[in-house]
């Protein structure tokens, strides 16, 4: 009988580079949980191998954590991993205390009601990566925009399915774009003077 393959929907992902390349962690098992693929993890932290060692990052909708993780295997000086379904942020948890990891921690809590918290640090890379079709990428863009959550120097990761229409707010531009399959990734900053 051939063993049943196990896909990074169910199972697993890999980290893909710095300190603990290669290690795999587990994924909680929730509907819509979609771990970033491996071929567009590279390409992102392709473009931010210059700003990740010694940020302080934000994974909004971390889910499985592949970019939050993957930021603090790369030298991250802080990893905040906003997550809102309880099953998913315990698992996110266990696979800080697997790692051994102080720099990352985890907030139980739906992230544009964290967005919308007094902020008391400024983030110098912001993941976003909702789930599709919801409405939550333009909603999270407001309120990082409106918010004081942007280092002078910042990077923002937007992941949305790629038919989405990007509306970016005023003084937003986009540094890098592509897109894999059904996935349209983005670069953005905003200007902060």
């Amino acid at each position: 009988m051939r063993k049943k393959r196990q896909t990074s929907a169910s199972g697993d992902y890999r980290i893909i580079g710095g300190r603990w390349r290669g290690r795999r962690l587990p994924v909680a098992d929730s509907p819509g949980l979609r771990p970033t693929t491996d071929r567009v993890r590279e390409t992102v932290f392709n473009w931010l191998q210059w700003d990740i060692n010694g940020a302080c990052v934000l994974d909004l909708f971390a889910g499985s954590g592949s970019l939050g993780f993957e930021a603090a295997s790369r030298g991250a000086t802080q990893v905040t991993l906003i997550e809102a379904v309880k099953a998913v942020s315990q698992q996110l948890q266990k696979n800080i205390e697997l790692l051994n990891s102080p720099a990352i921690n985890v907030v139980t809590q739906n992230a544009l009601d964290w967005l919308q918290t007094e902020s008391g640090k400024a983030y110098d890379v912001i993941f976003i990566d909702p789930p599709f079709r919801e409405g939550l990428a333009d909603k999270a863009l407001q309120l990082l925009d409106e918010g004081n959550w942007l280092a002078t120097d910042n990077t923002v990761y937007l992941e949305t399915e790629k038919e989405w229409l990007l509306k970016l707010p005023p003084n937003w531009r986009v540094t890098k774009e592509k897109v894999h399959g059904q996935v349209c990734f983005r670069l953005l900053t905003k200007d902060i003077t």
